[in-house]
């Protein structure tokens, strides 16, 4: 993917979320053309000349510095992780990445997973990519043993497989939160050829996929709620945390739980039961990423 194109995009969608009233900058004169800013608005709001912030909403600007990125972050209202993406888009490594290696999931995470008796977790890394799970977040989520290693893919099960829309009463926030994790990973990543190829498959099979991708939502996965309607539990709300690993920020533990009390917690205990009823029960599995 174009790393250019990228922040020129980005750019564009957050600065048409503002407006001159909320902003508090005057109106310059003529009709609007535009939703949002105008590129001199915003020019304003981040002290910044407007050719200099029109050569980097257009990708053509060089050398740009940590204070000017920060400037433009704040006049344009982004949080956390949209800021962490901008200044990966507009100040990219100078070192010679090497090539992508295959992830690979140290034991003690999977020790870790089997620890993990009573809740659902797995492992996700680059590109949303399922390397690890437990018995539980199989019975939840997806029968990942049986799909081919290629399809054990979070974006590609949300977008691509219709289940999804069973398993997530509220599917559009679950895409909606998909894309803007993997929209996370690919500020982190921009050059990986492998997350463009995913992008594309996803563009060309799910016009949900091309809507939301293209409104250039940014989020890392860090904790919130989820609901599930599973085929014998019912509906269930749990609640998640991301965990990252220490030595390698590209693989995060999803751990989900309920609250102690709820119907949800009961509905784990259940799962948990036929788990333990489970035959095929071998300990998390793993597959590496090609």
């Amino acid at each position: 993917m174009d790393r250019g194109q990228q922040l020129s995009e980005f750019l564009k969608t957050r600065r048409a979320r503002l407006s001159p009233d909320e902003t508090g900058v005057g109106h310059f004169g003529g009709q609007r053309r535009v939703p949002g800013l105008r590129r001199e608005e915003l020019a304003l709001l981040a002290g910044v000349s407007v050719d200099y912030y029109t050569r980097l909403e257009q990708g053509r600007a060089r050398n740009v510095s940590a204070d000017v990125l920060d400037a433009v972050a704040s006049a344009l209202r982004l949080d956390v992780d949209e800021r962490a993406y901008l200044h990966n888009l507009a100040k990219p490594s100078t070192t010679r990445k090497r090539p992508s290696r295959p992830q690979q999931v140290r034991p003690e995470m999977c020790q870790a997973l089997e620890a993990l008796s009573t809740v659902p977790a797995y492992i996700i890394g680059r590109r949303l990519d399922v390397l690890a799970w437990n018995e539980l977040a199989r019975l939840l989520i997806a029968d990942f043993p049986a799909l081919p290693a290629a399809e054990r893919n979070m974006a590609r099960l949300v977008f691509l497989d219709e289940a999804a829309h069973d398993l997530y009463p509220d599917w559009e926030a679950k895409a909606r939160d998909t894309v803007a994790n993997l929209r996370f990973d690919a500020g982190r990543h921009p050059d990986d050829p492998q997350l463009a190829t995913l992008v594309g498959e996803l563009s060309l099979h799910s016009a949900d996929f091309r809507r939301l991708w293209a409104d250039h939502g940014v989020r890392g996965k860090t904790h919130g709620r989820k609901r599930f309607a599973h085929p014998q539990l019912g509906e269930l709300a749990l609640d998640y945390v991301a965990m990252r690993a220490p030595d390698d920020p590209d693989l995060t533990m999803m751990i989900y739980s309920a609250p102690n009390g709820s119907d949800a917690t009961a509905s784990l205990h259940l799962l948990a039961s036929f788990t333990a009823a489970s035959s095929a029960t071998t300990g998390p599995q793993a597959q590496h990423s090609r």
